[in-house]
């Protein structure tokens, strides 16, 4: 009888070993196959720069803001220009060109009304016809990381344009640096550095 319950016993424990060596190695296989993708970070990067999206972007300073509208009224846009520290220290002390590690990032949204603003702004200020809008669906991110030495065949500046977190094609980024090519005596760059509200 005790032989037996032994004998059951071990075979218990067997049966447990051979599980957790199975669930060890299902485990295991399906971490390894959820980790692939991350090596291939490149493939997340602009053609033709190599420009992945910058970490932390979304704390940078902002540089300052825009409106786009065109297609006769159908397309409106609006638009935020945001600076790493370093790009912010070269705005703010009007260096040029821009340093080496200067990084800017331009996000655009589709511009949407605020009608509830809308009502409160006629209800405070019955005459004055005021209206407002509000960042809404996100359109696209695009950056321009400085470094004279890898992009000196683009005056300096690499580029890179996502929607959703993928890279547009090589195309697109083909057009980046002709588009910036008339700002050159800016260090090709557009964005004026927005006076700072109630300070400058």
């Amino acid at each position: 009888m005790r032989l037996r319950a032994t004998a059951q016993a071990l075979a218990a424990l067997g049966v447990c070993a051979a599980i957790a060596v199975c669930t060890l190695y299902v485990t295991k296989s399906t971490a390894q196959t959820a980790k692939d993708p991350e090596p291939q970070a490149e493939s997340n990067a602009s053609p033709i720069y190599g420009v992945t999206i910058p970490a932390g972007y979304r704390d940078w300073h902002v540089i300052s803001v825009r409106r786009l509208t065109g297609d006769g009224g159908k397309q409106k846009q609006l638009r935020a220009q945001l600076g790493n520290d370093i790009a912010i220290k070269a705005f703010r002390e009007k260096t040029l060109p821009f340093p080496d590690g200067a990084m800017i990032a331009a996000l655009h949204w589709t511009e949407v009304s605020a009608d509830a603003d809308d009502k409160v702004l006629a209800a405070g200020f019955p005459d004055a016809g005021l209206q407002s809008s509000f960042a809404g669906p996100a359109l696209n991110a695009q950056f321009m990381i400085k470094d004279s030495k890898k992009y000196t065949a683009s005056g300096g500046w690499g580029y890179a344009d996502f929607t959703k977190g993928k890279p547009g094609n090589e195309a697109l980024h083909k057009t980046c640096f002709p588009c910036h090519a008339p700002a050159k005596d800016r260090d090709y760059i557009f964005t004026r550095y927005a006076p700072t509200p109630g300070i400058e």
